[in-house]
């Protein structure tokens, strides 16, 4: 019997498993995995607080995903992937209204002002006037969706997740962030959640028991019941090569330093990363590019409250400039847990750069802050706050600002260049896309692996342009 390719995966996140559990369930190779945290999973982990489950802000299993994907995880984990109704609410022109947006809700609670002005948007379309000179993300929301809610909606929110002015921002992140383009494409979504129009997951979406971390857990142990090592504390000091051939890895563990050699690299972690690592070093060009390549922190946000439940939504979406928060989740509700009695926890997501004055505020100076954002909401926390913990990201979300495009691909043609090496995941293509994206992705690594151990580069890229078509479900 031949001997099967050897892998070598860069990074536990949800990509780095993923593939793991692919190509073990598949035997198309015998997998390692570096990861340099203590445990897999990365920003699609989970963890307790006061026995709530948690997760590094609010995260979903939605039903678009890949039908494989869909199939894998609901047969890891069995009953333990709930089917849960979606009740969030987005707060426009003052007033809270159901997210995803519901016809008879946004009829009744929508200002009406704002209500006039959106519909005549859709009405001038054919006559409105296109915004010149260079195409960027303002230009084709206020040219596809109108000034209504691309001012009021779309244009701050981005502000504050990325910290850029719309027009500063790439048109690639209006393809990957809105799903509509119009304002007749958002009519008919909310068409579709009527009854009667709705599909048995409309309007749903999957969630672990035990938080969306569970995912993860159960693909970790899956892969290694069927083969794959996971070393963790792997710090990669190295990545080798000849020419344009990845050779191995340098890496130093609780045991020291050792040199890895296998068939393939796949790397998961940030591309810009990978760049830095190689040895000899990249193309001065292509370094000068991965240095111009940005992401953006996060910090989550944990409240933590003496009361059974705050609200009966598992949401909250904030657009306005107002309030620093971009989205509140209330864990509890996203697995409809009964415990613990008399606590629940809020999670908040602060956009926020190292370096920014957020970033080295303390737990406690944040938590009074986020009480202060809430009452000033018209969401007053009447009950004690028991503490307040946070999470830092320091790459939450890739940067696509206007010089974003010709940066990644300098970097990506040199790494797509190398023989051994394959990059892909959230953080290897530089991809702001949804956890069951970062699955397809790398199940799709998997399946190009061929036999020798060599990549079927003709259907990788056929994969890639798979890709392009993902879009970000809120």
């Amino acid at each position: 019997m031949a001997e099967k390719p050897k892998v070598i995966i860069l990074g536990a996140g949800p990509a780095g498993i993923a593939a793991a559990h692919a190509l073990t369930k598949a035997q198309k190779a015998d997998v390692r995995v570096l990861e340099r945290a203590d445990r897999a999973g990365g920003n699609s982990t989970s963890f307790q607080i006061e026995g709530i489950w948690c997760d590094y802000g609010s995260h979903r299993f939605h039903p678009v995903a890949d039908p494989a994907v869909i199939a894998d995880v609901k047969a890891l984990l069995g009953e333990d992937l709930l089917l849960q109704p979606r009740h969030g609410r987005i707060r426009l022109g003052g007033r809270w209204i159901h997210f995803p947006l519901k016809p008879l809700d946004a009829l009744l609670r929508l200002p009406p002002a704002f209500a006039v002005r959106l519909f005549g948007d859709m009405l001038l379309k054919p006559f409105r006037k296109k915004r010149g000179g260079a195409r960027s993300f303002s230009s084709v929301l206020y040219d596809g969706l109108g000034p209504t809610i691309s001012e009021s909606f779309y244009f701050p929110y981005v502000k504050k997740l990325w910290g850029l002015d719309p027009d500063k921002l790439a048109v690639t992140l209006a393809e990957r962030r809105v799903s509509s383009g119009s304002v007749g494409k958002i009519l008919g979504k909310m068409l579709r959640m009527l009854p009667g129009m709705k599909g048995p997951t409309t309007g749903r979406f999957y969630y672990p028991r035990k938080g969306f971390g569970q995912i993860s857990e159960a693909m970790v142990a899956a892969s290694k019941a069927a083969g794959a090592d996971y070393a963790f504390g792997a710090d990669i000091l190295r990545i080798e090569r000849t020419d344009n051939r990845v050779t191995g890895l340098v890496v130093k563990g609780p045991a020291g330093e050792e040199r890895l050699s296998a068939d393939q690299v796949y790397s998961t972690i940030p591309l810009t990363t990978a760049v830095r690592l190689m040895d000899p070093p990249a193309p001065a060009a292509v370094q000068a590019a991965a240095k111009a390549i940005r992401f953006r922190g996060m910090i989550l946000v944990y409240l933590i409250l003496k009361t059974d439940r705050f609200t009966e939504y598992d949401a909250h979406y904030f657009p306005e400039l107002s309030m620093p928060l971009s989205r509140m989740s209330e864990p509890k509700n996203y697995n409809s847990a009964t415990g613990p009695k008399g606590l629940t926890i809020l999670c908040g997501e602060l956009p926020c750069d190292p370096g920014e004055k957020w970033w080295d505020m303390s737990d406690e100076e944040i938590g009074r802050h986020y009480v202060n954002w809430l009452n000033d909401l018209g969401l007053p926390v009447r009950c004690e706050v028991l503490r307040c913990e946070t999470r830092r990201i320091g790459q939450a979300y890739p940067v696509y600002d206007l010089d974003y495009q010709r940066h990644f691909e300098a970097v990506d043609g040199w790494l797509s260049s190398l023989e051994g090496f394959l990059s892909f995941g959230r953080q290897g293509l530089f991809a702001h896309d949804n956890t069951h994206h970062a699955f397809a992705m790398a199940y799709g690594a998997a399946d190009v692996l061929t036999a020798d151990g060599s990549v079927d580069r003709k259907a990788w890229a056929e994969r890639r342009a798979e890709f392009e078509h993902h879009r970000v479900e809120d």
